[in-house]
C-alpha cells in the first residue's frame, strides 16, 4: 500500500498498531520536549521521573525508530547530567536509568558507552562516584561491540584510576590488545601496570595516549589537566627531598626556595606547569603557590 493510500484511509490500518504509533509518537515528543526544555525548568525538571523505564519496551514500542529514540535519550542523558553536576548538590539517581534506556535502545551507540562510563565513574561532585556502575556499562557494550577495542581501553582505566586494581587493570588492556586493530600500545599499558602499579609515572603514561589518542577536545583538555597534576606531584617530590637535604646540611629549615637557590641546590627558582612558582608551607613542604591551576586531587 502506497503512503497516500495508508493516510488517506487509516481507519484500515490494525487498530494495535495505531495504539502503538500513538504510544510511541507521545513518548517520543515527551522525550524531546524534556530535552528542549529542561535548562529552563530548573530544579522541578531535575526531578523528572522516569514514566517508562525499560529500554526493551521502548524499543518494542519504536516501530523501527529505535536508533532515533536512542538520540534523544542520549541527549536527555547529557542534559541531566549537566544540570545536575551544576546544582550543588548533585544526585544523579536517573543517570544509570537513562544509561540503560539508550543503550538498550541502540546497543551500538559507543558514544553512550564510552563518556556514559566517565559520568558514573568519576568522584563526586563531577560524577555520580559509581565505578561499578561503569564496569556494567562498558561490560555491556563489549558485548554488543566486540570488534570496538576501546572499550577495553576504558574498562582498564576505571580498574586502574577509580578502583586501583592493577592486576584487573593490567589483565584487561592485555585482553583488549588482542582485539582487531588495537593499537600496539595497548600491550605497553599492560605492561607498565602489571610492573609499577599505581606509580605517577605509569599515570603520566596512560594519559599520556589518551592525550595523543583523543580527537575529543574536552577530554584532551582534562587528559592535560592530569599530566600537569601528575608533573606538579613528582615536582613536589623532588622539592621535599631537597627541602629535607638542605636542613640536614645547616641545621635550620628553610624558609622559602630562595635559600635552596643560594646554597646551589637549585638552580632557579621552581615553578609548577602553570607558570606559578613554588613556595614553603609553613610546615616545612613543599606546596602549590597561589594562584596555581594545578588541582593536585586529579592524582588520587
Amino acid at each position: 500500500m502506497r503512503l497516500e493510500d495508508a493516510l488517506s484511509r487509516p481507519r484500515q490500518l490494525p487498530r494495535g498498531l495505531l495504539w502503538a504509533a500513538l504510544v510511541i509518537a507521545l513518548m517520543a515528543q515527551a522525550a524531546l520536549r524534556w530535552t528542549t526544555g529542561s535548562m529552563q525548568t530548573g530544579s522541578a525538571a531535575a526531578t523528572t521521573p522516569l514514566y517508562i523505564s525499560s529500554g526493551k519496551l521502548l524499543r518494542d514500542l519504536s516501530l523501527g525508530y529505535d536508533g532515533l529514540l536512542a538520540d534523544i535519550y542520549w541527549t536527555r542523558t547529557v542534559q541531566y547530567f549537566g544540570r545536575e553536576r551544576l546544582s550543588g548538590h548533585p544526585r544523579f539517581d536517573q543517570l544509570g536509568p537513562l544509561l540503560r534506556i539508550t543503550t538498550t535502545l541502540d546497543p551500538h551507540l559507543i558514544i553512550a558507552y564510552r563518556f556514559g562510563a566517565i559520568f558514573l565513574a568519576e568522584k563526586p561532585p563531577g560524577g555520580a562516584g559509581r565505578p561499578a556502575e561503569a564496569l556494567q556499562l562498558l561490560r555491556r557494550g563489549i558485548v554488543a561491540n566486540p570488534q570496538y577495542w576501546r572499550l577495553w581501553q576504558d574498562l582498564g582505566f576505571i580498574y586502574y584510576w577509580d578502583l586501583h586494581d592493577y592486576r584487573a587493570a593490567a589483565r584487561v588492556f592485555r585482553a583488549g590488545s588482542e582485539r582487531p586493530g588495537a593499537e600496539i600500545w595497548m600491550k605497553t599499558l599492560a605492561a607498565a601496570v602489571a610492573a609499577k602499579g599505581g606509580e605517577l609515572r605509569t599515570s603520566q603514561v596512560l594519559w599520556a595516549q589518551i592525550y595523543r589518542a583523543t580527537e575529543d577536545e574536552t577530554v584532551r583538555k582534562s587528559a592535560l589537566a592530569h599530566l600537569e597534576a601528575l608533573e606538579a606531584a613528582q615536582e613536589l617530590q623532588e622539592l621535599d627531598k631537597a627541602l629535607a637535604f638542605y636542613e640536614k646540611q645547616t641545621g635550620h629549615p628553610a624558609s622559602s626556595f630562595k635559600d635552596l637557590v643560594a646554597a646551589g641546590l637549585l638552580r632557579r627558582m621552581p615553578r609548577d606547569p602553570s607558570g606559578t612558582p613554588y613556595m614553603v608551607a609553613p610546615d616545612g613542604k613543599a606546596s602549590l603557590g597561589p594562584g596555581s591551576t594545578i588541582d593536585l586531587r586529579l592524582v588520587h
